[in-house]
C-alpha cells in the first residue's frame, strides 16, 4: 500500500490506519506537497515512531507509484485533492491499483460533498456503524463511488488508560468557535478554572503553531489571541502528541475535536462545551446523548464526566470484529480487474474545477510567499475543501 497525505491531520490518520495492517503488508507513505502541507514538526508529531515521510511534488507522487506498482493506493487528503488525484495524477496505472480514501475523525452529519469528492476511489473508509449506514444512504441516492467501509478510528487504542495526572487539556479545533468573543470565553473559563484549582496545569493543546498550516484556515489563532488579550491568568499553549497530553491528563475538554474520542479511550473524564450551540454546524451533534455535552460554567467548577457506554458503543467504540474495511479491500485487491468506481465529478462540468484542484497540487514552495494576491487565491482554493 502507497498511501499519500496532504495535510496534519491525514497525516496521522494514514500513519495510523498503516499501523494497523494485518502482519506482512508492505506499506509506504508519503505527503503530497500543497499549501496546507504540514510542517516537519507536524508531520513528525503525526507519525509517532514512523521514519518521517518525504514530501513530494505531484509528479513525484506518480513516478514514486509507478515504480513500486502499489496494490493499494491509500488517498489520506482533502476531498478536492482525492478527486484530483484519482483523476488525474494517477490516471492511466498499469495495472491499476485499488483507491481506498476516508475521513479521518468524526463524519457526523454524512455529507454529500464528501462522497462527491472521493467518489472516484473503490473504497471509502468510516469509522462508526452510523456513519456506515449515514455514508451507505447517500451512496445509494447519488451512486458512483464503492463500497462503504468501517475501520475502528486507528488512534482509539482499546486497553489503554490514562496514568492519571494534573493536566486539563483543552484540544482546539480550527473551524470552530468561529467568533474571536467566543473563543475569548473558552480562554478565560481555562484561565477561571487555572485560578480555582492551583493544583492543575491547564493546557492549551494547539493543533498547529501559528506560522504553521492546517487542514482548515483558523481565523483567530488561540495562542495569538490570548497574548493580544493581555494573558490574564496561567495557561500553557503546547503542540506535539495529543496522546502525550492525555497519558497525563485528569481532565478533557473541547468544542468538537475528535480528541474527545481519544480522551474517552483512555478513561480520561471529558467535557464537550454545548455553550455556542449542538449542530453540525458546530461539527459536535454526535455528541448528543454521549453525557459529556456541558457549559463554560461546568468548565470553570472542573466538571468533566465519563461517556454513556450506550453511546459508545454507537459510535466509535464498537466491538472489533465488526469491522470490514480491510477485508473488503483485500477482496478488492484479489478481484482485479474489476470494474473501478466511477466518479460523479466525471465530464465536461468539472474540468474548471479539477483545474484549480490541480494547482494546488502542483504548488511551489515558493508560492506560499508571493504576496497578497496569490494567498488571496489559495484561500478561495481552501476554502472549497469545506
Amino acid at each position: 500500500m502507497l498511501a499519500v497525505a496532504d495535510s496534519d491531520s491525514y497525516v496521522k490518520w494514514a500513519s495510523c490506519l498503516l499501523g494497523d495492517l494485518p502482519e506482512g503488508c508492505v506499506t509506504d507513505l508519503v505527503v503530497v506537497r500543497t499549501p496546507i502541507a504540514p510542517s516537519p514538526e507536524q508531520i513528525a508529531a503525526g507519525v509517532g515512531d514512523r521514519e518521517p515521510p518525504p514530501v513530494m511534488s505531484a509528479r513525484s507522487v506518480r513516478r514514486t507509484a509507478e515504480r513500486t506498482q502499489p496494490d493499494v493506493i491509500l488517498l489520506a487528503c482533502t476531498g478536492p485533492v482525492v478527486d484530483v488525484l484519482v483523476a488525474d495524477v494517477f490516471a492511466g496505472l498499469r495495472p491499476r491499483p485499488v483507491f481506498v480514501s476516508g475521513l479521518p475523525g468524526i463524519s457526523v452529519p454524512a455529507t454529500e460533498k464528501a462522497w462527491l469528492f472521493r467518489s472516484g476511489c473503490d473504497l471509502f473508509v468510516v469509522h462508526s456503524e452510523r456513519e456506515v449506514e449515514e455514508f451507505s444512504r447517500i451512496a445509494s441516492e447519488l451512486g458512483g463511488g464503492g463500497k462503504v467501509g468501517l475501520a475502528r478510528l486507528p488512534f482509539l487504542r482499546p486497553k489503554a488508560v490514562s496514568h492519571g495526572g494534573n493536566r486539563v487539556v483543552f484540544a482546539t479545533q480550527a473551524k470552530v468557535p468561529r467568533e474571536r468573543e467566543q473563543r475569548e470565553r473558552i480562554l478565560l473559563s481555562l484561565a477561571d478554572l487555572a485560578r480555582r484549582r492551583p493544583d492543575l496545569d491547564v493546557v492549551v493543546k494547539l493543533r498547529a503553531l501559528e506560522d504553521e498550516r492546517q487542514t482548515h484556515n483558523e481565523r483567530h489563532h488561540f495562542q495569538r489571541l490570548w497574548r493580544e488579550m493581555g494573558e490574564p491568568g496561567r495557561l500553557s499553549f503546547e503542540a506535539g502528541s495529543m496522546h502525550d497530553q492525555l497519558a497525563r491528563a485528569a481532565g478533557f475538554v473541547t468544542v468538537s475535536s475528535t480528541a474527545a474520542l481519544e480522551a474517552i479511550a483512555l478513561d480520561v473524564p471529558s467535557l464537550v462545551l454545548s455553550d455556542f450551540g449542538v449542530s453540525a454546524e458546530m461539527i459536535n451533534l454526535v455528541f448528543e446523548g454521549s453525557d459529556l455535552l456541558g457549559t463554560l460554567d461546568d468548565l470553570a467548577e472542573g466538571d468533566f464526566r465519563a461517556a454513556s457506554a450506550v453511546w459508545c458503543a454507537a459510535n466509535y467504540f464498537h466491538p472489533v470484529e465488526r469491522n470490514d474495511w480491510a477485508v473488503l479491500m483485500a477482496g478488492l485487491v484479489r478481484d482485479r480487474p474489476g470494474t473501478p468506481a466511477k466518479s460523479l465529478l466525471d465530464g465536461p462540468e468539472h474540468v474548471a474545477a479539477r483545474r484549480r484542484a490541480r494547482l494546488r497540487v502542483e504548488v511551489h514552495p515558493s508560492m506560499l510567499r508571493a504576496g497578497y494576491r496569490a494567498k488571496r487565491r489559495m484561500r478561495r482554493y481552501l476554502k472549497a475543501l469545506g
